[in-house]
């Protein structure tokens, strides 16, 4: 039962709620949403769903405040990464207390602000405020950020703009005002299989996706060198991924296929789609005429796997505006991993990240977050709701 005046203990009671649902992405979030929105509704916020195509995910809208105008939004991921094949101490999907952290899956990423944001909702709606507050609590941003943008549609055909977000991912309750991009894709090489004997006769798939590959670490190279290194991010440049590759049949055989995972977490300024658009013709151009000499069945083929902008800073948005009067802080940093952030920036609506927990843990067995940080989240939101009870202007 949600509380008129939340502690921090009560934030962790809820967050271990909240980690009892085992929501990682290739499950349904529903029955966490579910919980969410009933207990709203016990004090009377109503939500707004959307859902995926199968209706087994949903995002999470509410308001508490005026329904009229734009207000702030608290934009968390319910969804959280796998625990296959990792080593845990203890059960992932039960919250346990060591030494004054809090271990489980989800809780630095992001369940612990999540849990703070949520638990101050009585408070929210008894203190009668000017501004209003806005939840907004997705699915599928661990496989790209994906499942926010249904309700970022909703949000902006049918709701008032809001001022700023602020999302709630782990950055040691530092502002932090950009992030990389990320722009992926797998690519197959279709080669002509035969005896490695008589190599002439068939299209050798790895060796084409080497030259690709090796055209690919070129390119990280002059990304690298050409980048400005004062921009805030670390690294500094745009950075290739390439961590997957599989192709061959056997060691006597020409291999038929090869396919290989690559892509780029690029700076703000650089577009992904442009920079893959180079190696594509780089592809066309170099390899797929001698592969279709060989044969009209061999080319090469790309599958997007991921697609996401880079967020880019702005010190003078509404967002770090309010974020730096209410927390004395006064400077904004910038993080490699993207983010929902980037979403709601392409839809107009300014943002920072900034949130309990450290991303240094998200991901790995035994993630944790301590208390500390969810008190200190918890004394966050305590000022906001005290800013967003006046007419205090952020501009």
């Amino acid at each position: 039962m949600l509380k008129s005046n939340p502690t921090a203990t009560d934030c962790i009671s809820m967050l271990e709620k909240l980690v009892a649902f085992d929501t990682t992405s290739r499950n349904s979030n529903l029955e966490l949403i579910e919980f969410i929105r009933d207990e709203l509704a016990a004090i009377g916020v109503e939500s707004r769903l959307t859902f995926n195509d199968e209706k087994t995910k949903a995002n999470l809208w509410a308001t508490i405040g005026p329904s009229d105008k734009g207000g702030i939004v608290l934009s968390g991921h319910t969804d959280v990464v796998p625990v296959d094949g990792q080593d845990w101490s203890s059960d992932p999907f039960k919250l346990t207390e060591r030494g004054g952290q809090l271990f489980g899956r989800g809780t630095c990423d992001m369940k612990g602000f999540v849990a703070c944001a949520f638990t101050q909702a009585k408070k929210m709606l008894e203190a009668d405020l000017k501004t209003p507050i806005h939840f907004a609590f997705s699915y599928d941003e661990e496989v790209g950020c994906t499942g926010v943008e249904g309700l970022i549609e909703d949000m902006s055909a049918n709701l008032p703009e809001p001022l700023a977000v602020i999302v709630g991912e782990p950055t040691s309750m530092q502002i932090v005002g950009g992030h990389k991009g990320g722009h992926s894709y797998i690519t197959t090489v279709h080669g002509i299989d035969g005896h490695s004997s008589a190599p002439q006769l068939g299209a050798n798939a790895i060796f084409y996706a080497a030259r690709i590959l090796n055209f690919i670490e070129e390119l990280s190279k002059r990304l690298k060198s050409t980048a400005d290194p004062n921009n805030g991010f670390l690294p500094h440049y745009t950075t290739v991924d390439c961590g997957l590759i599989n192709g061959g049949t056997a060691g006597n055989i020409i291999p038929a296929e090869c396919e290989f995972a690559w892509g780029f977490r690029n700076i703000p300024g650089e577009d992904g789609r442009e920079l893959a658009q180079e190696v594509f013709d780089f592809i066309e151009k170099n390899i797929e005429p001698e592969l279709k000499a060989i044969s009209p069945k061999a080319g090469v083929t790309h599958a997007l796997r991921h697609d996401l902008s880079p967020m880019t800073p702005d010190e003078t948005s509404p967002a770090e505006t309010l974020l730096r009067h209410l927390t004395g802080l006064n400077q904004s940093g910038r993080v490699a991993y993207g983010t929902e952030g980037a979403r709601f920036q392409a839809a107009g609506i300014p943002g920072v990240i900034f949130g309990p927990g450290s991303i240094l843990q998200a991901h790995l067995p035994d993630e944790y977050i301590d208390i500390s940080q969810m008190e200190e989240c918890h004394d966050f939101l305590d000022k906001l709701v005290n800013w967003a009870k006046t007419n205090e202007s952020i501009s």
